[in-house]
């Protein structure tokens, strides 16, 4: 094996070695886009990976609690990790341990893509996937529709939602959805539902990483008089294989919740 370093997109330094042969992922969106594009590439993934489906691969643990012997047990050339979904100290851990570990940090759809783009081709020396190209070419047009302001919840008890400079946040900009708290000082605020209500025209409630549904979430704002919109968690917080689809599901669930609204009209 030759090693190579590589900066992440924290810009934190990585020795990569090459060939790839065995990878690690601690993130869904990211298991799910090594999986796709290298298959027999992955031999360890979270228990929430669940893209693709049984995918045959030893599972270790949750994304803020995983198995750090089990990982490092895998010997893995690398291991994927997430800025938000993975902690710092288990990452460094990881590193202690003598396991290069690549965090990506995206904070747009642009970014997003990027990021894939450096990870698969620049750091893993896999060819362009497919379906990278076609998320690209997907998102390229603009959104030209009407908008609306909204609240993102993305957990209760508290009341949690998106803030400023998130992907989720930017994918929804760019659906002709403005993120009313897209101007507060924490990424992931919580929220007073009462001192927001009058200042939104819709509700958008992904199904992760709190499972809202139509039967838990919809009722805290039926005295609004506003649109709740119900959405894939999936296809507003991954980055990954699903955004080549994610702009048509997304817009036709938004649009299912809004009266008279066709699919990307808000």
């Amino acid at each position: 094996m030759s090693d190579l370093v590589r900066s992440d997109d924290l810009g934190s330094a990585v020795a990569v070695r090459r060939p790839f042969r065995r990878v690690v992922s601690l993130v869904p969106s990211l298991t799910e886009a090594v999986a796709l594009t290298a298959a027999g590439l992955l031999v360890g993934a979270t228990d929430w990976c669940t893209e693709p489906p049984a995918l045959p691969v030893r599972r270790v643990g949750g994304t803020k609690n995983p198995d750090l012997a089990a990982v490092v047990a895998l010997a893995p050339d690398l291991v994927v990790a997430n800025e938000e979904e993975n902690r710092p100290a288990d990452i460094e851990a990881l590193r202690a341990a003598g396991v290069p570990v690549w965090v990506t940090a995206p904070r747009s759809l642009p970014a997003g893509l990027r990021s894939l783009r450096r990870l698969l081709v620049d750091c893993l020396a896999l060819d362009e996937p497919g379906w990278l190209r076609a998320a690209e070419d997907v998102w390229r047009a603009p959104y030209a529709g009407p908008r609306r302001r909204a609240l993102v919840p993305i957990w209760r008890r508290p009341w949690m939602a998106l803030g400023r400079d998130t992907f989720a946040g930017d994918v929804l900009d760019r659906l002709g959805v403005t993120n009313v708290l897209a101007g507060v000082a924490e990424r992931y605020p919580k929220v007073d539902l009462a001192a927001v209500r009058g200042s939104v025209d819709l509700v958008v409630l992904p199904d992760e990483p709190y499972a809202f549904c139509p039967a838990d979430g919809p009722e805290a704002f039926a005295g609004w008089n506003v649109p709740v919109a119900c959405v894939s968690g999936r296809h507003l917080t991954w980055y990954g294989p699903s955004l080549t689809e994610a702009r048509s599901v997304l817009s036709r669930q938004l649009a299912a919740a809004i009266p008279d609204a066709a699919p990307g009209q808000l």
